[in-house]
């Protein structure tokens, strides 16, 4: 796990651990020899969890299934982290979908609608800790630099918190989803993401939350945008599950002949620390490092900018993503990144190549987002602060903006940059 998520992985078995009475056990080692021996131990006849999708967990959670089948213990294994098994919803020819519409349309909405969710146990009996129990502290999740304050301050982690977060959203955030989640400054997008992943909230009781209002908001455009959102994320495991490599291999194979830049260390870098020089991109990627989120039209906005722009592979986004995010997920962050570059499922297409300067007049206007994210900025006129370095000298002087001194210049020419990209794309062309 990247540093993010082991920090919210400490939190929410911390939480858990005061919700069991401080019973929690926590177990280190071969996870077949483990359980074998606790149930033993426990005199346990049967032993049942909930799947995970990841290929690395797929085929360990075999070999536990066999290992226990062969101790004469029952194994059950149930979905508790999807609306649809991703081997339920094919197509008449019993193939994968690979385009998000006729998947979700046809597939997931036709199919057996998602179950609503169990009601909490009212008594969970739980075996006493043990003397082989680990301490949370001896996992070593929490980063020994003190890097996470800005996190603490984002972020409640708990079951409870998650289904506060869920109500406030479903209660007074939904009506305006549709078009409000494409404004970073504004508070339309659910932030359940980090929740769904650690399995604090079912996508389940999101569906049926959400569902449940239907009668009180008058926007079902919303409704639908959300229901749909939810489905994007069961469609990235979708993805993962039938095609395995998506983490690391291009979905389209065309694009293994894309001639990604090389030398590129100074432009990543500059894109990671949020000092590329566009102001957007930069208020996106500070937000990322401060809190471990970002707002998912910022989310687009950096990604293209990396990969087309600036000509760095998709991995390498990726994989700071991975470190830095709260809500860090293989699948939609493999599926997301493989969008985004173009060489994925039901990729966005090679030429739209996202403009920072025009996304960030059309939906940061006032530019509260970046002010809030780039404080150097912040007395900027709202007419500059979108492209500063063409603000007049006499406006940067009042402003206190020095380009290339306190805010950087920008680390490409945005036309320039985009006829490269739309040039290296030909090349995909002529291969496939």
């Amino acid at each position: 796990m990247g540093g993010a998520s082991r920090w919210w992985l400490h939190h929410a078995l911390e939480s858990l651990n005061e919700s069991l009475g401080g019973r929690l056990n926590i177990f280190s080692g071969e996870p077949h020899k483990i359980l074998v021996d606790l149930a033993r131990t426990s005199s346990a006849q049967a032993i049942y969890w909930n799947r995970c999708y990841e290929p690395w967990r797929i085929a360990r959670d075999g070999q536990i299934k066999t290992a226990l089948k062969s101790a004469d213990i029952e194994v059950q294994s149930f979905n508790g982290s999807l609306l649809w098994e991703p081997w339920q919803v094919l197509k008449k020819d019993q193939s994968p979908y690979k385009v998000f519409t006729p998947y979700y349309r046809r597939g997931c909405l036709s199919n057996v609608p998602p179950r609503k969710p169990l009601s909490e146990p009212k008594e969970i009996q739980c075996r006493p800790v043990s003397d082989e129990s680990l301490s949370l502290d001896a996992l070593n999740l929490l980063p020994k630099i003190k890097w996470d304050t800005g996190l603490e301050d984002c972020w409640k982690i708990s079951e409870a918190a998650a289904q506060d977060r869920l109500d406030d959203f479903v209660m007074t955030e939904l009506e305006e989803y549709r078009e409000g989640r494409n404004f970073p400054n504004k508070c339309n997008v659910s932030r359940l993401s980090p929740y769904l992943h650690f399995g604090q909230i079912s996508p389940n009781t999101a569906w049926h939350r959400a569902a449940d209002v239907a009668a009180i908001i008058s926007n079902e455009d919303s409704l639908d945008t959300f229901l749909s959102e939810l489905g994007w994320r069961e469609f990235s495991y979708y993805l993962l599950y039938h095609f395995p490599q998506l983490p690391t291999k291009n979905l389209q194979t065309r694009f293994d002949v894309f001639p990604w830049a090389s030398n590129t260390e100074q432009d990543l870098k500059a894109w990671q620390q949020g000092k590329t020089g566009y102001p957007l991109v930069d208020a996106g990627m500070r937000e990322l490092y401060a809190t471990g989120y970002m707002h998912n039209r910022v989310r687009m906005v950096v990604g293209s900018f990396l990969v087309k722009n600036l000509l760095i592979h998709w991995h390498r986004g990726e994989e700071w993503f991975w470190d830095c995010l709260v809500d860090a997920d293989l699948a939609s962050n493999s599926a997301s990144w493989q969008w985004i570059a173009g060489c994925g499922a039901d990729a966005a297409p090679f030429f739209r190549i996202f403009n920072p300067i025009t996304q960030s007049e059309k939906f940061d206007k006032q530019g509260e987002y970046i002010r809030r994210h780039v404080p150097e900025l912040a007395n900027l006129p709202d007419k500059y602060i979108h492209a500063p370095w063409l603000a007049p000298a006499e406006i940067l002087t009042v402003a206190g903006v020095k380009i290339g001194a306190n805010y950087p210049a920008p680390v490409v020419d945005i036309k320039e940059s985009r006829e490269r990209a739309l040039e290296a794309f030909k090349l995909t062309k002529i291969s496939s």
